[in-house]
């Protein structure tokens, strides 16, 4: 009787004790006391940290082709809850920062690769013509912007209201995170459907780009556009990054080889020069036409007028724009999304109620709104405009290269997975049979503290490495 007394008074006890700790810190208790937790920790770690994990369950077996005989063996059923966790790879960092890093650092090599050689790109590409092109959307109505002089914002030099009885003109000094910056001075006066819409076909804007300046390079070697590979290829890379007011534009290298590609010289009269030229022309020259449409009118797409093109400088030479520097820059730019410049949402949106509700500002619900909207219209289903509403109609990728520029992502995730569980060469041939199926994904609350710690001690070890080192790019 006494020992159930004094379990019961020790159950109360706990009970109290446990009744007075939130959610989170008993979740941590039941996560500390699970047998696997060890092994969940490497897990984690093996990840480095991703905040958004997917869980697999499931076996890989490697055979020796001609024997039969087993050489490696992995199941889950050993593993904490029979399953695995992998990384999410997301390449946003609102989202994951320990995916969007790994993410850029491979951009980094890939975009590098191509510049300097490497990764099966030879290093005499660095001697072909090579440039580093931005390309802008138009205007769809005066912004706040922070100008190039620290001076006041002048979307508009003169004076007066405009036809919804707004200033035309703004005259403060904007800094660098006032929320006004990329803001319509007038949401009436803003073409809202044409920014949509221009981003829902600059794809195919970029497309007829690139066909343009082949055209040109082919008239100047007094042959055909389909004759021109006979004697130099063009090669591009290219990012997409989303402007304060919510519009995108493009990064690209854009680069001459010979008709083998870049293991190929390009011709002698295939300059640099040659090569600027012929992007100026087609940048000024190519357009996409939007046939009438009832309430939409006719619309023509063209790129905006702020067009840059630099040469691209061997490594370590004098100027900003060099080898090196245009892959960090591009590197930089892949793990960003509309959120992290724009102020919108990375979710895809279900409803037009979940734009009325999204945390965004109030430029960017317009976009979305208005993307929505549009994509309800006979003649615009093909946009699929409702399913990128949340990217304010872009439909593209982030990256975008040519087949021949360099590497690709799967090449180089695959030369990583080799380097981090190298098999011993036995002179065998091995057949590898493997079944696997997805249980799961994310954190809970306590396992997402613990990963966010993991993440955060390898950063700091990263930042130590290269303190004491030096180096390039680290994937963490």
């Amino acid at each position: 009787m006494y020992a159930s007394t004094a379990e019961a008074r020790r159950s109360a006890l706990s009970w109290a004790e446990s009744s007075r700790l939130s959610a989170a810190e008993r979740d941590m208790i039941r996560l500390a006391q699970e047998p696997g937790f060890g092994r969940w920790q490497e897990q984690i770690k093996g990840t480095g940290g991703c905040a958004h994990p997917i869980y697999l369950s499931g076996r890989t077996t490697v055979l020796d082709s001609a024997t039969g005989v087993v050489l490696r063996h992995y199941d889950t059923v050993t593993e904490p809850g029979g399953r695995l966790a992998v990384r999410c790879r997301n390449r946003r960092e609102s989202r994951c920062q320990p995916c969007a890093r790994l993410h850029a650092g491979d951009t980094f090599h890939l975009m590098r690769a191509g510049l300097l050689g490497g990764k099966g790109v030879p290093p005499a590409v660095t001697a072909h013509p090579r440039l580093f092109v931005t390309l802008t959307a138009p205007s769809f109505g005066p912004v706040h912007r922070i100008t190039s002089d620290g001076g006041p914002c002048r979307p508009r030099r003169d004076g007066g209201l405009c036809e919804h009885d707004r200033p035309v003109g703004c005259g403060l000094v904007h800094v660098a995170d006032d929320p006004a910056v990329g803001q319509p001075l007038c949401g009436g006066c803003y073409d809202y459907a044409s920014h949509v819409l221009w981003h829902a076909h600059s794809g195919e804007l970029w497309n007829r780009f690139t066909r343009a300046i082949r055209r040109r390079l082919a008239a100047s070697a007094g042959t055909s556009q389909a004759r021109v590979g006979d004697h130099l290829r063009l090669s591009f890379a290219k990012v997409t990054e989303y402007q304060r007011r919510g519009a995108v534009h493009f990064h690209a290298v854009i680069r001459l080889d010979g008709p083998d590609g870049p293991a190929s010289p390009p011709p002698d009269w295939a300059t640099a020069g040659l090569l600027e030229d012929a992007v100026r022309s087609a940048a000024a020259s190519v357009e996409v036409a939007l046939p009438y449409l009832p309430g939409l009118g006719e619309h023509v797409f063209r790129w905006g007028q702020q067009i840059d093109v630099h040469p691209i400088r061997r490594a370590f030479a004098d100027g900003p724009v060099s080898d090196e520097a245009v892959a960090a820059y591009v590197a930089k730019y892949v793990s960003k999304g509309v959120s992290d410049t724009a102020g919108g949402t990375d979710h895809r949106v279900d409803s037009s109620e979940d734009i009325a509700l999204a945390s965004v500002s109030g430029h960017v619900r317009a976009l979305m709104g208005t993307a929505w909207r549009l994509g309800g219209l006979p003649g615009l289903e093909r946009l699929r405009l409702r399913a990128w509403a949340h990217t304010l109609g872009y439909r593209g990728h982030v990256l975008t290269k040519s087949r021949r520029y360099s590497t690709t992502y799967g090449e180089l995730r695959a030369a990583r997975a080799q380097y981090a569980l190298p098999a011993e060469d036995l002179g065998l041939t091995e057949v590898t049979e493997a079944a696997w199926r997805y249980v799961g994904s994310g954190h809970t609350q306590a396992e997402a503290e613990i990963a966010a710690g993991i993440a955060e001690d390898i950063a700091t070890l990263r930042d130590i490495r290269h303190g004491m080192w030096g180096g390039g790019w680290s994937d963490g």
